[in-house]
C-alpha cells in the first residue's frame, strides 16, 4: 500500500473513531454557581447577604432530582438556635420549554446555630416532572426558614441568572401542555366529587354542562 492510501485510511478510521466521542462529548447539562443575593423579611427586621448558589439534578425514573446547595448562611439569629430549631424549604423557577415552579426542602440544623452569626442553609432537594421535552433552565427563587415559631423569607434581589440548564425528555404519557413539579389538574370521578358537586351556604352548585342540564330537567318537571 502507498503512503498516500496508508495516510488515507489512517485519516478516515481516526474520523470514525473521533466521530462518537464527539456526539459523547456534546454536553446534555451546564451548571454554574450562582451569586444570589438575598433580600431577607426577618422578624428583627430587614437583612441582606450574598450566596453563591448551585442547583444540581440527577435523573431518577420519568424525573429530576434536583438538589440546591448554599455556600454561604443568608441570615442570622440574635439568640442561639439548637440543633433541629430550624426547617429551610426553597422554590426553583424553571423556564424554557415550560415554565413552573419546583419546592425543594431540607433537613432541621444538624448542629447548634451561635448567635449572630450566618446559619448554615443544608442542602434543599425535591422532584422536578417534566411535561415537555427540551432544553430548561433552574433558577433559585425564594427561600423560607422557621425556626421557633417564626418565619424569615429571602428574595433573590439581583435577578440571578439560572444555576443550571438542562436537556429533559418529558414523562411518556404525559399531556402536552400541563403543569410540571408538584402542580396538579383536577381529576374529575367518583374520588373528585367535591369538585364537581360543592355546597356553599347549603346552597348546591353545579359545575359544567351536565350539572345545567340536571338543573334544566328538574325545573321542567316541577312545573308539570
Amino acid at each position: 500500500m502507498s503512503n498516500r492510501k496508508r495516510s488515507t485510511a489512517l485519516a478516515l478510521a481516526a474520523s470514525a473513531l473521533a466521530g462518537p466521542a464527539l456526539l459523547l462529548a456534546a454536553p446534555a447539562a451546564r451548571a454554574d454557581v450562582v451569586d444570589v443575593a438575598y433580600d431577607c423579611k426577618t422578624p428583627i427586621g430587614d437583612k441582606s447577604a450574598v450566596s453563591p448558589i448551585d442547583i444540581k439534578s440527577v435523573k431518577e425514573g420519568d424525573g429530576y432530582k434536583l438538589t440546591m446547595s448554599f455556600q454561604k448562611g443568608v441570615s442570622s439569629s440574635p439568640i442561639e438556635l439548637g440543633k433541629g430549631a430550624m426547617n429551610p424549604s426553597a422554590v426553583i423557577a424553571v423556564d424554557g420549554a415550560e415554565k413552573t415552579t419546583v419546592p425543594v426542602s431540607g433537613p432541621p440544623n444538624a448542629e447548634a446555630a451561635p448567635a449572630n452569626t450566618p446559619i448554615k442553609i443544608s442542602d434543599l432537594s425535591g422532584t422536578y416532572t417534566p411535561k415537555k421535552s427540551g432544553k430548561v433552565t433552574f433558577t433559585a427563587g425564594v427561600l423560607t426558614i422557621k425556626a421557633m415559631g417564626t418565619t424569615t423569607t429571602c428574595t433573590p434581589g439581583n435577578n440571578p441568572k439560572p444555576s443550571l440548564e438542562l436537556d429533559v425528555t418529558a414523562a411518556a404519557g404525559a399531556p402536552a401542555g400541563s403543569p410540571a413539579g408538584g402542580d396538579t389538574l383536577p381529576q374529575t370521578g367518583p374520588a373528585d366529587s367535591a369538585l364537581a358537586l360543592g355546597t356553599l351556604g347549603g346552597t348546591v352548585l353545579l359545575t359544567g354542562a351536565a350539572g345545567v342540564l340536571w338543573l334544566t330537567r328538574r325545573s321542567r318537571q316541577a312545573r308539570t
